[in-house]
């Protein structure tokens, strides 16, 4: 009898700013909403130059005072979404794998992918729209808290971190491609070059998912 070895069932890592947005982010598109697309610029300018999350969110709270419910969900449905991440989400379940987006942005933002088949989201803690409350800072996330949620999805799934594979675009996901062994760079900037197995440029997640597919069959 020929023993044929259970196939490692594995846990997809995705990151949402610049990765399943391409070319735009969250909060660039939240504040396209109100008007002030130039003031978050300046703010995602200086996130660059070291500008730490839990700061950025304080000021982007500030910008977005009048944020409403409607406009959040006008937001996430104009942003410039890759194709087919419906269709990759379904295809991951359907083999017994987990899926997963782990982001820094609003996690009022980040949940609505939950309508799209994700298994679960993690976003920065960010109070409950039209706000009353200020940013809780310990909330907000950044990158070293994406290798601990990693970490904790891992152990929720009986995973190892060497059964995952993630999907990243910039500096924000570099401690967590060093992590795992198989990472996706998605349409990404120098902060990832040499540190992603594959790489992907284009319009489709369909296509960046193709390069993983198979790999651990």
């Amino acid at each position: 009898m020929v023993h044929v070895k259970p196939r490692t069932r594995r846990l997809h890592l995705f990151d949402l700013d610049g990765t399943l947005i391409r070319g735009s982010a969250a909060a660039v598109e939240i504040s396209r909403q109100l008007g002030v697309v130039e003031e978050i610029a300046a703010l995602e300018r200086g996130f660059l130059e070291g500008l730490t999350p839990d700061e950025f969110a304080v000021r982007a709270r500030e910008l977005w005072g009048d944020l409403t419910v409607e406009q959040v969900a006008a937001a996430f449905d104009g942003a410039p979404w890759l194709a087919g991440i419906r269709e990759v989400w379904a295809d991951i379940r359907a083999r017994g794998d987990r899926c997963a987006v782990i982001s820094l942005s609003p996690d009022f933002f980040v949940e609505r992918l939950l309508e799209w088949g994700v298994d679960t989201t993690h976003g920065s803690a960010w109070p409950a729209v039209p706000f009353r409350d200020a940013i809780h800072r310990p909330g907000i996330l950044d990158a070293a808290a994406k290798v601990r949620i990693a970490r904790e999805l891992c152990a929720g799934y009986g995973m190892d971190p060497a059964d995952c594979v993630a999907y990243g675009d910039s500096m924000s996901d570099a401690e967590l491609f060093a992590l795992v062994p198989d990472t996706v760079a998605v349409n990404a900037d120098h902060h990832l070059a040499g540190l992603s197995r594959h790489s992907y440029a284009g319009g489709d997640l369909r296509e960046a998912y193709a390069l993983v597919r198979n790999s651990a069959a």
